[in-house]
């Protein structure tokens, strides 16, 4: 469906983090129109921070991203693992300049609300058209085109459809008509404060896990260092009728699950105000590309692959999609090369490494809230093997293409 300037067009389901990375990958491409669609009425993020392994800023700095990523991002210089029972410290990985020097790019740590804004200010330096208050609800294709609807009856046509519309995808569930994600047993406990209201024992500028008993804490800097976020991510559920905004009920939770930890901890949690809590789902591990694109649709991000966070990937496998659609629209632009085609190599060169986070994010929440014989053999495997177990090449290089692993 190429326009008389030879442009084709690109349908993008919402506007998180994924979304927007795929607006801007696509529109780097060159050769496409590309429309956005968020439900919002405005473009923003809830949550707090997120990590981004060099296989993600490598991506960003890519896209012309550095200065900006630096300017609202943290660079932890190290990465440790503490029993959350007796404080000692089990193993622990050089991040900052070792970590970029061994892959190209640094390992950063950032709000989830500044990248969203990073990415939102590079897209609005292309020509993508930026639609709010405005939801994809329902779409049909051909072999030629797609056809999208929006909420307020408005009819749109594109050669491709981009579902990155989220864990509750509208885009899958008319693709693949799969049902609900799975609610998965753990909860996420999240906090933000600022450093300088922190005793200076309490303040940090490494990522740091604490691991206990059916749960384990992760703090880490943002925003440039001057905030400490914080998320506790436990094992029960959130019944009906709870509100994730109750502080104070969230903070007398995670209060009871750290009762036995060390004194650091405890004193790290007592200090800490603000919790907000979220119930974690995510789907079974891929289990093949058809899952990732069919025909004209192609879904990415959590619209595809919802993982726990328990490898620190979410984004970042959102992000590597977005650069991956961006290759094959790319090529795509070639009439030679049909669109389906493209989009087929796409989730063909996607599918297995998302498969595999999903299942790597799995087992590590088995072997984070270890107890008894797992848990001695993981704190002994640590202390003996911490940097080799914490560093990932497989994760951290480049993505391998399918059937590389």
């Amino acid at each position: 469906m190429r326009d008389r300037g030879g442009h084709q067009s690109a349908l993008i389901a919402g506007g998180g983090i994924g979304g927007l990375a795929s607006a801007l990958a696509i529109s780097r491409a060159g050769g496409w129109d590309v429309r956005l669609f968020e439900k919002a009425p405005e473009f923003s993020e809830v949550g707090a921070g997120i990590q981004l392994g060099p296989n993600v800023t490598k991506v960003l700095h890519g896209w012309g991203l550095a200065s900006a990523l630096a300017e609202v991002a943290a660079f932890p210089e190290k990465l440790q693992v503490c029993s959350a029972i007796t404080g000692e410290l089990l193993g622990e990985l050089p991040l900052g300049q070792t970590i970029a020097a061994r892959y190209g790019a640094p390992y950063a740590t950032v709000h989830r609300a500044d990248l969203h804004g990073v990415l939102l200010d590079a897209v609005h330096q292309t020509d993508t058209r930026l639609h709010t208050d405005r939801a994809l609800q329902g779409f049909s294709q051909t072999p030629q085109a797609v056809s999208a609807q929006t909420a307020d009856a408005l009819d749109v046509e594109g050669d491709v459809l981009i579902g990155a519309d989220g864990l509750w995808s509208a885009v899958r569930q008319q693709l693949l008509g799969d049902g609900a994600p799975r609610r998965t047993g753990h909860l996420a406990y999240r906090t933000l404060m600022k450093q300088s209201d922190l005793p200076e024992a309490l303040r940090s500028n490494n990522v740091t896990a604490w691991l206990g008993p059916r749960m384990h804490i992760v703090q880490y800097p943002v925003r440039g260092g001057d905030w400490l976020n914080v998320v506790a991510l436990l094992e029960g559920e959130v019944t009906d009728g709870t509100d994730p905004w109750d502080h104070e009920a969230n903070a007398a939770d995670v209060s009871a699950a750290t009762a036995g930890a060390c004194a650091p901890l405890q004193d790290l949690v007592a200090t800490l105000q603000g919790w907000r809590v979220w119930q974690l789902c995510d789907r079974q591990p891929m289990q093949g590309a058809w899952q990732q694109a069919l025909g004209r649709v192609a879904l990415l991000g959590d619209a595809a692959h919802p993982m726990l966070p328990y490898l620190a990937q979410g984004a970042g496998m959102a992000i590597e999609d977005a650069a991956e659609l961006g290759h094959v629209l790319a090529v795509a632009r070639d009439p030679a090369f049909e669109v389906p085609t493209m989009l087929q190599r796409y989730a063909l060169n996607r599918w297995q490494r998302n498969r595999l986070v999903q299942a790597r994010a799995l087992r590590n929440a088995r072997i984070f809230h270890a107890s008894g014989l797992l848990r001695w053999g993981r704190d002994l495997s640590m202390k003996l093997l911490g940097e080799k177990l914490l560093d990932m090449p497989w994760l951290y290089g480049a993505a391998p293409k399918a059937g590389n692993f």
